[in-house]
């Protein structure tokens, strides 16, 4: 934004304004999403950068208040106070970016993620605060301004949770990762155990001949729904993907509880590798459970196995050995699991 109009120089209207500053913001998004820490010759203070951090956290939380009380009621601000205001959100915001920026790789990428995504969600949350006080009251939700701004809030009272070093990023990371492997495992538990084949072949006595003709071969032995049931073959396979889901949540259980008590928060491109392993193993777990749903291919199913699974399971052990925490002979639920 411009810091002060010239001389005789005619300012856009208020919305004009709010729109400019909201395409702004936009455009400074793809720049925090793969920006990279700035070179400089002072040494990296953690508690100046946390404390920092926070500040332009609670400004961005202030000046969000300021947007929604002043442009949420009528009369709008003149353009003249309008553009202060929007230099004062354009500030705020820059100073949160610049503080991201000022995180060095070397204090963990894993930490870094965390901080930029906390970054991107206070400039997301701005730009759409922006953009719903641009919406005439007749396309504006109720109370929509509000609930954006607390989206504002919410993003900015995150930052001082966000873990300060990269062992506490990491094991928050780990932590997710078991969370989602978990809900996988019981969403797929939970299935199985209620897969019935003849579940609504033969409840409707008056149905048509089509209806007639798949209950007569229902009680043939042959049900007609084969789309919405594991036949006995897909029955045979599901069993050792589901040893093989339960292995993964076990490990990833384990690698948690292993980082939690020998990681030492020096070892930080090691405690990255192991994140970025964990990362790749939950999404495979999660290909491998929707695979497994009738109708099933077992292509699909073998390949998500053996490449995905398999693939990401080997670094995870040999960075496992290599960190030293487990002996060579240590026995691993998921090679088991994958033989």
């Amino acid at each position: 934004m411009a810091s002060a109009a010239g001389a005789g120089r005619i300012l856009a209207p208020p919305v004009e304004q709010l729109r400019h500053l909201a395409a702004q913001l936009r455009l400074l998004l793809p720049g925090v999403r793969v920006g990279e820490a700035r070179e400089t010759t002072e040494e990296f203070n953690p508690e100046v950068f946390w404390r920092r951090l926070n500040e332009a956290a609670v400004k961005v939380s202030g000046e969000a208040t300021t947007l929604t009380t002043v442009f949420s009621r009528l009369p709008v601000p003149s353009p003249q106070e309008t553009q202060r205001i929007c230099e004062q959100v354009h500030v705020a915001i820059k100073a949160v970016i610049a503080v991201y920026y000022s995180l060095p790789k070397d204090e963990g990428i894993t930490l870094r993620k965390l901080v930029r995504s906390a970054a991107v969600d206070i400039v997301d949350g701005m730009a759409q605060l922006l953009e719903v006080l641009l919406l005439p009251p007749a396309q504006s939700p109720e109370n929509s301004d509000l609930i954006s701004c607390n989206s504002v809030w919410v993003a900015c009272e995150q930052v001082p949770k966000i873990p300060k070093d990269n062992k506490a990023a990491a094991l928050l990371m780990l932590t997710k990762s078991v969370d989602f492997v978990k809900d996988a495992h019981e969403e797929i538990e939970q299935a199985v155990e209620e897969c019935d084949p003849y579940c609504g072949l033969l409840n409707d006595s008056d149905g048509d001949n089509s209806d007639s003709h798949n209950a007569e071969n229902s009680v043939l032995g042959f049900p007609s729904n084969q789309d919405s049931y594991w036949s006995e073959e897909d029955q045979e396979l599901i069993i050792p993907c589901l040893a093989l889901v339960r292995a993964s949540k076990a490990s990833l259980k384990k690698i948690r509880i292993l980082v939690a008590e020998n990681g030492k928060k020096d070892q930080v491109a090691q405690l990255d590798d192991i994140v970025d392993i964990c990362d790749e193993i939950s999404p495979s777990v999660d290909d491998l459970v929707l695979s497994i749903y009738p109708p099933v291919c077992h292509l699909t199913v073998r390949i998500n196995v053996k490449v995905r699974m398999s693939c990401s399971v080997t670094v995870f052990l040999s960075l496992n050995l290599e960190l030293g925490w487990q002996p060579a002979s240590y026995s691993h639920p998921l090679v088991s699991a994958l033989h």
